[in-house]
């Protein structure tokens, strides 16, 4: 297939094409390479894909209009899979208006490209971080998601609203992933994994929120990106039991669906610490802090429905993930 994946040069993104370049898969990658962290990291994993005969490779951003409209007149890819978008709970409270122009712009503009180019199957990224308020565990994809507590889970919560409306419009097939803390190599600098591990590397001290007592399903990348191509191959049909009455948000009438992706393992985060502590080999400095603005207390996903759609759920644990991540990071920032 010819598959658009935006935000290719990004943590997840990168291995999602990994994965479609190595069935054989055309790629036509997007990103705009901004300097939310790291450029050069985002370079390293770009230069990994353009190694490919079958990646092209288009600098652009998802809220120039102009330029998405012509990429994919030009293109007319059969699917896209968008990986791009702010991320990041609190910088959310910092600068909305980033959020607003990638996330909600951004969105809609690659929605009329899908439109427009009668793509098969759209898939997004949505996020664990809509569940909000909601203390009911596993999180499912059939409670209801209204009380975001950050701008960042209200644009992704935004993004499964304005999908269903394209796909009740134009039967355009969309699914949406909710991503639970994704974790492994390659991974961002503005997550715990790479903050942690360069803090307890140069003997700094690490912030532990809300005093450690907080949990959260730590799902390896590997685990992601083969969900995310699984679920591609299938898109979403309409449901015809759907029950107005009674709706389910996980699905609907229209070619649509929520998909949770996550490892259906919370662990303490103080735990958490202590598997990359002893990965490194080396003991944290904590800096106890109180729960910070937009942050939830626990984590914790909900799988039946990715499993029954793909036979398959995530299920790396926690330990061999992170010694696979300390590995890449000691490698490839020449820790000794």
């Amino acid at each position: 297939m010819k598959i658009l994946v935006t935000g290719c040069a990004g943590f997840i993104g990168m291995h999602v094409c990994e994965r479609l370049l190595a069935r054989g898969d055309e790629i036509i990658g997007v990103d705009n390479l901004n300097d939310y962290y790291d450029v050069a990291l985002k370079q390293a994993r770009l230069a990994r894909l353009q190694m490919h005969a079958n990646f092209r490779f288009a600098r652009l951003d998802i809220a120039d209009r102009p330029a998405i409209a012509a990429l994919f007149e030009q293109t007319k890819p059969n699917s896209v899979i968008n990986l791009a978008g702010q991320p990041g709970v609190r910088y959310s409270l910092r600068n909305p208006h980033a959020y607003v122009d990638s996330n909600l712009v951004g969105f809609v503009n690659l929605l009329e490209g899908c439109r427009d180019a009668g793509v098969g199957h759209l898939v997004f990224a949505s996020s664990s971080s809509v569940y909000g308020g909601n203390t009911r565990m596993p999180f499912s994809e059939h409670d209801n998601v209204d009380h975001p507590v950050s701008l960042y889970a209200a644009t992704k919560k935004a993004n499964e609203l304005m999908a269903h409306t394209y796909s009740h419009l134009f039967a355009l097939p969309t699914t949406g992933l909710r991503f639970f803390t994704v974790y492994g190599p390659w991974g961002r600098p503005d997550m715990s994994p790479m903050l942690f591990a360069k803090a307890i590397i140069e003997n700094q001290p690490i912030d532990v929120f809300n005093h450690g007592r907080m949990q959260r399903d730590f799902t390896y990348i590997d685990d992601i990106a083969e969900g995310v191509v699984r679920v591609l191959d299938q898109p979403p049909a309409a449901n015809p039991d759907f029950d107005k009455d009674h709706p389910d948000p996980a699905t609907s009438w229209a070619p649509y669906r929520i998909c949770n992706i996550g490892n259906q393992q919370p662990v303490e985060l103080m735990t958490y610490i202590e598997i990359l502590e002893k990965a490194l080999g080396r003991t944290a400095r904590k800096n106890f802090l109180p729960l910070q603005d937009g942050d939830v207390t626990a984590t914790y996903a909900a799988t039946e429905i990715l499993h029954a759609l793909i036979g398959y759920a995530p299920s790396t644990p926690l330990a061999a993930g992170i010694e696979r991540f300390v590995a890449w990071y000691c490698e490839y920032y020449k820790v000794t």
